[in-house]
């Protein structure tokens, strides 16, 4: 795939009513931080707005953003693993600042917490006017070790310190980062909405049988699905347990993306004895399609913001077991529009699962007022209002010294 380079601009060359050059990092352009990145940046008026996106080689949505016309410039050096590599987050750092440097960039809005550090600390070395930052979630959570929870939440304030404004999927995770002190009160705005893939097909007779036909599985089995990375976060191991508990022979299950468990949850499955009625699909494009296959969506995760595939299961009317994590009771009202079950707890997730199952009536009664719930969540144009309005903020505050750093705000350079 080919790196689009970053033209540079001479600043006394610029009109006054040239648009503002923004430039969006994330460290992979996928699901999840990478959806909202591309489709709020497709919201933004581009009479206004000149955007680039950095983030890091292979994104699954790079083509996309490239064929609607923005440019992408893919980071060799950027890491997408969640772990601190001194040496390799050194260069990206100065492979970035580069980056930002030539561009001569307005605005660097960053998202997910790799991108976020090193977007942040590149953009206020080269001196960029306004610096955002997303919490998508956050990379602390209650299932670490309390040294290291604190550790990170301790760099997220440092960080914190040279951003002139936040946005937050979601209520919850906006009032954590309240709580916390990693963002101030007039500083951050939650948005709730999730824009959808243009394909999103509704569940009907025909749309699930062709995607189980796309995917070899019986018409008359139960389907259990999910969508996401097999990493930490999601805990596939959890969702594997909860299968196994069930003990049904009927019961398929349908794991969409890659990840660095990918051959750890391989494993887990064939020691379950599940290998057969358990699919590891990788990474696909063709996910919208593939959604009517399901009886119930799952999500087992540890931690979470407002995940944007929960939601697309929800608009194509598919009942939702979800953990009990961050943003994500916004979206499932227990009882109401799905079910809850306790984050790290195979067992809760797997009654959650077993009452979906037993209970078709029920559960579809919960997955139309899920439809009718989020209907308001699923408009482009109003995440491109709230990356717009923020935008503005930022500027402003920045030009007048509100939220600025001192210069040792991030300590010696």
């Amino acid at each position: 795939m080919t790196t689009t380079a970053v033209p540079t601009v001479p600043r006394r060359a610029r009109a006054p009513t040239r648009r503002l050059r923004v430039a969006q990092v994330v460290t992979r352009l996928s699901a999840g931080a990478g959806v909202i990145t591309l489709r709020g940046s497709l919201a933004l008026d581009p009479s206004r707005y000149e955007i680039t996106i950095f983030a890091a080689e292979g994104g699954l949505l790079t083509e996309d953003a490239q064929r609607a016309g923005l440019t992408v410039v893919e980071l060799q050096q950027m890491a997408v693993g969640r772990g601190i590599y001194p040496g390799l987050d050194r260069r990206a750092l100065r492979e970035l600042r580069a980056h930002l440097e030539r561009g001569e960039f307005d605005l660097v809005h960053t998202h997910s917490a790799k991108a976020g550090a090193l977007g942040r600390i590149a953009a206020r070395r080269c001196g960029v006017p306004g610096v955002i930052h997303t919490f998508h979630g956050f990379p602390f959570h209650n299932f670490q070790s309390l040294p290291v929870r604190k550790s990170l939440i301790a760099i997220e304030r440092r960080l914190g310190r040279i951003t002139d404004f936040f946005l937050a999927a979601g209520t919850e995770t906006a009032a954590e980062a309240v709580r916390l002190k990693l963002a101030p009160p007039d500083r951050v705005r939650a948005f709730a909405t999730v824009p959808l893939a243009d394909s999103i097909e509704l569940v009907s007779e025909p749309t699930r049988r062709r995607a189980r036909a796309a995917l070899g599985i019986p018409e008359n089995a139960r389907v259990v699905g999910t969508v996401g990375r097999l990493d930490a976060q999601k805990s596939p191991s959890d969702l594997v347990a909860a299968i196994a508990a069930l003990g049904r022979t009927d019961v398929y299950t349908v794991w969409v993306g890659g990840g660095s468990l990918l051959e750890k949850t391989q494993r887990l499955i064939v020691r379950s004895g599940l290998n057969e009625r358990f699919m590891l699909l990788g990474d696909r494009k063709d996910v919208p399609t593939l959604l009517p296959a399901f009886d119930v969506f799952a999500l087992s995760s540890l931690y979470e913001g407002l995940p944007c595939a929960l939601v697309e299961a929800m608009t194509c009317g598919i009942p939702v077991v979800a953990t009990a994590v961050n943003s994500v009771s916004e979206a499932v009202i227990s009882g109401r529009t799905g079910l809850l079950a306790r984050p790290s707890d195979p067992a809760s997730l797997a009654r959650a699962l077993a009452y979906a199952l037993d209970h078709p009536d029920e559960a579809m009664r919960m997955a139309e007022a899920a439809r009718e719930h989020v209907a308001s969540r699923c408009r482009s144009d109003v995440l491109g209002e709230d990356f717009e309005q923020a935008y503005e903020i930022a500027l402003r505050d920045s030009r007048v010294g509100v939220g600025r750093p001192s210069s040792h705000a991030y300590g010696p350079h």
